[in-house]
């Protein structure tokens, strides 16, 4: 093969997966990009709700805590007349 041939061939195909590389770099880089104002607001609603639900829940234990130890304890005392 002669070398202009050899020399053509060579730029041609790395050419081509520079190109390939770029466009795909590109491609992940808007990907990346920060989601949309609607996306994010969606996610805060989100965020807020668990946190909502994260409080009534420790609330709840709480409350199933006291519960027991009153159980807890009335099982224990004596009981007038038994």
């Amino acid at each position: 093969m002669e070398p202009a041939v050899f020399l053509v061939a060579l730029l041609s195909t790395v050419g081509i997966a520079a190109f390939t590389v770029v466009k795909v770099a590109r491609l992940f880089a808007t990907r990346r990009e920060s989601p949309s104002t609607d996306v994010t607001a969606r996610l805060e609603e989100l965020q807020r709700t668990v946190q909502g639900l994260q409080q009534e829940l420790a609330e709840t234990q709480e409350r199933l805590d006291f519960a027991e130890r009153l159980l807890s304890k009335a099982r224990e005392e004596p009981r007038i007349g038994g």
